[in-house]
Formats: C-alpha cells, structure tokens, sequence
C-alpha cells in the first residue's frame, strides 16, 4: 500500500464529499485507502459515508474526541507507507498525490511533507509553512505584529515571510507544517508515537512537527502541486472559542517542549493575550452590531433638521417657527421610531438590502402619522416635515443600503471550488490547481 488518506469530519459533510472526489481524482496508478473518521457530526455526514460509493473505510465516533485522537485511531488500522493527514475542507489537484510521493520517495531525510495552500479565491495561504513558536515568536503573533509587518526580520518569523530567499515557488525545509495537509513517513509516526491527544484541537500540527524534527527528520514545504484549503469551516476563525483553542494550544506547546523558566512566561503572556482578543473581540462585535444604527439615527436626525430648514425657506416662514423644544422631543422621537420599525422589518439583518429598510420606514411612518392624530390639537407637530423626512429617509436608505452591499459583501470568485459529481467541474477546479502549481496564478 502506497499511501493511507487520512481525513477527521465533523459538521462539513458538503466539504467532505467533494474533499473525497478529489482524492479519488488524484489516486491515478497509486495504491491508495481512504479513511474517514467522523467526530459524531449531526449534520448528514453518516449518512452520506454510508452511502457513499467511494471505496472509503469509515470510523464513527459517538462523542467528538478532537482531531489528534481521532486521526491517531486511523492511522492505528492504515496500511499505507506514507500517511496523509488530510483536512474535509481541502480541494487537491489531480498530480498532487503523485508528485508529494514521488518528492518523499526521492528525499528519506524528508520526515514530513507540507505544500503549498491557497485559500478560495486563489491567494496563498502563508500558513502553508510556519516558523517554531519560540516565546518571542508566539508574541508578535499573539499581539498581531506578524500580520502588520509581514516582511520584518524580527516580526515576519511565524510564516517566515521575511525571508525572501524562501518562496512560496520553491521547495525547502521548514519548522512547521499546516495540518491540513500532512504527509508523513509511516515509519516515522511510529518511532515518534503518533499525534499527542493533549491537543483537541489546534497546535497538533506545531507539536507533530517539532517532534519529527527532534527525531532526526526535516519537515519539507513542497511548492510543485497545490491544494484549496477553506480554512475554518469546522471552526471560525473570529470567535472567541477559536481565540481561547488556538492560544490555548500554544500554552500547551510551551509547557510541553520549552524549558520551565520560559514556559512559566509564555504560558502566562498568553492567557493575557486571550483576555485582550477577548476583549477587543466583544468590542469588534458590538461595534459592528451598533456602528449602522448609529449611522442612520445621525443621517435621519440631520435630514429632519436639512427639511425643516428647506420647509422653512421655501413657505417663507419666519424665523424659528417651530419651537426649538418641540423639535428637540419629535426629531429624535421620528428617527428612533422609524429605526424601530426598521429592526423588526430585519433592516439590520445581513446582507444589508433596501427593501426591509423601506418596509420598516413605511410602515414606521404609518405608525407616527397614527400618533400624531391622536394627539391633542395644541401638542401636534408639522405633518409637512413627517412627509419630508420620510422621503429624505427614503432616498438616504436605497443609497446607503446599496454602498453597503458594495462594501460589506462583494462576491467571492467561487468557480474554482465549487465542484460536483460531474466531470465538467472538477476538470474547472483541477485546470486551476494544476495552473497555480505552475506559477500561472498569483
């Protein structure tokens, strides 16, 4: 047997499938097995594997035991000299089996292999490679400075991107491999023990590759073929779950491998790390929650303020013919219940689309010319300026709900992962893998 494929599902039956039709696509004269192991999905991942008619040999879980056990319970019955640990929700090329094994077969220092990703529209993923999270290394990436000064010599080590001797178009060793893709020596995997069950989730991969390296072997990226990886669908990235997994992760590392006087640091410098992503998370999110009501009561507020104003001008009225209080009570009044009306017609809710934003305001608009009627003659206000508003509200909300959608939700080129059953799409898929593998894209 040439290669065991190795692939953990849980909850992306959809990115599985098609996971698994790309393997079959790139097995061509190779001696392959594929083995799935299910983390207890409730989605239709069981049964899609047990219908599925791809020679696929499956292990269902009945709790979700994390990615490092679940893979080691493969690799326990895999019969193949290489294992491939292999994310759902990667898309490989049609040579990319042939060529990592070949590379394997040609280069036995070669512990493990990594390659080059590249995410769903076509970019490079830098996490393809990684340098050792040494505790100087781990805070520039902890506090973001890895991501503000990529190509630093000091801040650029975690993806290794300030070392421009090492493309992303050459093949070289490196610290760390990405666990989405994952080949590695059979034989090795014994002599280290398989994966480290302490790591539900995340650091698997920065563990298993400091491992081999203290084992004798190098860890090679490996850049003539590439993979799609949509990165995160099992888990999201923004989440404050996924902050307190990964850093979590990284203290674990720490513990484990750094010495007793460093790791003592680490270990604290990152749980102070995951407090300030917390933090900033919560504040990231009801920022973005708050930030377009705020917009539009401001907008509306300065519209019913510009109308007055026009109304004023344009029936020659005298100087503060409305009562400035009465405008301070009715103006903010209008706006938040035209706003109100607008929540509960989902305004708010993502995409951000025109038309709930104008049933809101209708029906908001309805609701205060009912009020106003039903208000003593001497504490009514202008119905003139509730129609004015109105129609300024309506012409700020189809234009401002179109930027937003220009803004807010530009659509994705999916044509290079959305691939099917059927043939015509994975040769579409596959044209653009084998493209990119070289040079042809990016």
């Amino acid at each position: 047997m040439d290669l065991s494929v190795i692939i953990v599902n849980y909850n992306v039956r959809h990115f599985l499938e098609q996971c698994i039709i790309s393997v079959q696509n790139a097995i061509q004269h190779l001696n392959v097995e594929i083995l799935v192991v299910d983390n207890n999905s409730v989605d239709d991942s069981v049964a899609y594997l047990k219908s599925c008619k791809a020679p696929v040999s499956c292990i269902f879980n009945s709790e979700n035991v994390g990615f490092s056990k679940a893979n080691n319970q493969a690799i326990k019955i895999a019969q193949g000299k290489y294992i491939l640990l292999l994310n759902p929700d990667t898309i490989v090329a049609e040579d990319t089996l042939v060529k990592t094994l070949a590379y394997m077969n040609q280069h036995p220092e070669a512990g493990a292999l990594g390659i080059r990703m590249l995410d769903s529209n076509g970019r490079y993923l830098p996490e393809s490679k990684r340098g050792l999270p040494t505790p100087a290394v781990a805070f520039y990436k902890l506090f973001g400075l890895s991501a503000c000064f990529p190509k630093s010599k000091r801040f650029g080590q975690y993806h290794l991107s300030h070392l421009s001797y090492l493309s992303a178009h050459q093949n070289h060793p490196v610290d760390v491999l990405s666990g989405a893709f994952m080949l590695i020596q059979k034989a090795v995997l014994n002599k280290i023990g398989g994966l480290d069950e302490r790591f539900f989730m995340y650091g698997e991969d920065v563990d298993l590759s400091y491992r081999i390296t203290q084992a004798g072997y190098q860890n090679h990226y490996f850049a003539e073929s590439s993979i799609i990886h949509h990165k995160g669908e099992s888990t999201k990235k923004g989440n404050l779950n996924y902050v307190r997994l990964f850093y979590g992760a990284m203290a674990r590392f720490a513990e484990k491998h750094l010495p007793e006087n460093k790791s003592w640091l680490f270990i604290r410098l990152i749980h102070f790390a995951i407090w300030c992503r917390a933090g900033a998370s919560l504040l990231y999110t009801v920022f973005k929650k708050i930030l377009i009501p705020i917009l539009d009561f401001f907008i509306l507020l300065t519209g019913l303020y510009f109308c007055k104003e026009v109304y004023e001008m344009g029936f020659k009225l005298y100087p503060n013919f409305y009562s400035a209080a009465m405008l301070r009570l009715f103006f903010p009044l209008y706006a938040l219940l035209w706003m109100g009306s607008m929540y509960l017609s989902g305004a708010y809710d993502k995409p951000f689309r025109a038309q709930p934003a104008l049933r809101g305001l209708l029906q908001g608009s309805i609701f205060i010319l009912l009020i106003y009627s039903l208000l003593p003659e001497y504490f009514r206000f202008s119905r003139a300026l509730i129609l004015l508003g109105s129609g300024f509200a309506f012409l700020y909300l189809v234009v401002s709900r179109l930027i937003f959608r220009l803004l807010f939700h530009k659509s994705e080129r999916v044509g290079a992962v959305l691939i099917s059953r059927r043939g015509p799409a994975n040769r579409i898929a596959f044209k653009f893998l084998y493209a990119s593998s070289r040079g042809h894209i990016l």
